[in-house]
């Protein structure tokens, strides 16, 4: 599980940011109910992901970091925003002070 909670605050601003991410990489999210191993499931084929919907704000927003790391994507058709926000992110989920 990733760990952000020192450098940002998880709240429902920074989750709607992160869906913003999702829907300019072309990635639907969804909020479903499901027996999810880790809390969610990425469907590659369509380009979907889908987060157990009983988690609370903090817990979508570290699955959708994770999802984030895993996926493949190109930065070159996001908007500006969206690029500082990704940029920003990343720059946390670089940082060696992250506790596991």
């Amino acid at each position: 599980m990733i760990y952000i909670g020192h450098m940002f605050k998880y709240t429902k601003y920074l989750l709607d940011k992160i869906e913003d991410i999702f829907k300019e990489l072309e990635y639907v999210v969804r909020y479903e109910k499901g027996t999810f191993q880790s809390g969610y499931c990425i469907v590659d084929a369509h380009n979907i992901v889908v987060i157990n919907k009983f988690f609370d704000t903090k817990a979508r927003i570290n699955c959708l970091l994770e999802i984030l790391d895993k996926v493949t994507y190109d930065t070159s058709s996001m908007s500006e925003s969206s690029q500082k926000t990704l940029k920003k992110v990343q720059s946390v989920l670089a940082s060696p002070d992250i506790p596991e």
